[in-house]
């Protein structure tokens, strides 16, 4: 008997130390304009933030992106405007390219000047942007369920028959796809595997913890912490203040996730432990 409750403490000690948690570091004001993505820049100690600041789905150039502090202070609430609905966001040295409905906002981040903007036909509402080592930009299409890609200045359709996805992350040779309630592991030879299911299906932003595990939020007010293998675990859900978690940011170094929350107009900063 003495064997198995030590035997028993032990398997709790384990699962208890594989849990993760979510604290609350600081807030924004509530004075941006609908933040819908944020993106963390090391280098720059610094975050983009893109603002919707209108409709979601129209073309009324209201759209901006601002730069925040890591400490939360707005350096610069419209650090670029002119753009329409811009979401997701993905950054390759000098240039920040930006998902805004049916094209690609290409920004030289020195001049903070929209260098150009790229059509990706047929588009209806491009939603994140992921870089890959080399440069490639994947943008995802949520309503006509696909991803395109950016290379060498052409744009091609990469992936389609998807259901609704949303965020995307590129890491070591391998796309990552959220598409509602599910994380899909695509390979360089499209071959996709199911890595997570039953998320809350508004799942929005993705990012890497690891090599073996993510962040991942749901619009809807949702955030969970999922492995590659096992079950995934929800770590915040702020949907009773009706509070949305869109597309996250991440600081992979100090484990601190930047959640924007769209109709709050505010940016959430939590220690990840």
């Amino acid at each position: 008997m003495k064997q198995i409750v030590i035997a028993a403490l032990l398997l709790f000690s384990v699962h208890a130390k594989a849990q993760h948690t979510l604290t609350k570091l600081w807030a924004t004001d509530a004075v941006l304009p609908v933040p819908e993505s944020v993106l963390f820049d090391g280098a720059g100690k610094l975050l983009y933030v893109s603002l919707i600041d209108g409709e979601n789905n129209k073309k009324d150039g209201k759209g901006e992106i601002a730069r925040l502090g890591l400490d939360g202070k707005i350096i610069n609430g419209a650090w670029v405007s002119g753009l329409n609905a811009p979401k997701g966001m993905g950054r390759h040295k000098n240039l920040l390219y930006v998902a805004d409905l049916d094209e690609i906002a290409v920004i030289d981040i020195p001049s903070a000047k929209i260098k150009k903007r790229i059509p990706v036909e047929g588009a209806k509402f491009l939603n994140d942007v992921t870089v890959d080592e080399n440069g490639t930009v994947y943008v995802s299409d949520t309503e006509t369920g696909k991803v395109h890609q950016l290379k060498a200045g052409e744009v091609s359709t990469y992936l389609s028959g998807l259901k609704g996805p949303n965020g995307l992350l590129a890491q070591k040779g391998k796309l990552y796809v959220l598409a509602s309630g599910e994380l899909l592991e695509v390979g360089a030879d499209k071959k996709t595997t199911v890595l997570a299911s039953g998320l809350n299906p508004s799942t929005d932003g993705i990012e890497a913890i690891d090599g073996n595990s993510f962040i991942v939020s749901s619009w809807e007010g949702v955030i969970y912490y999922v492995p590659k293998k096992g079950a995934y675990q929800q770590l915040l859900d702020v949907r009773a203040g009706k509070i949305n978690t869109a597309d996250i940011g991440y600081d992979a170094v100090k484990k601190i996730v930047y959640v924007p929350t769209f109709f709050k107009n505010n940016v959430v900063a939590y220690q990840l432990k």
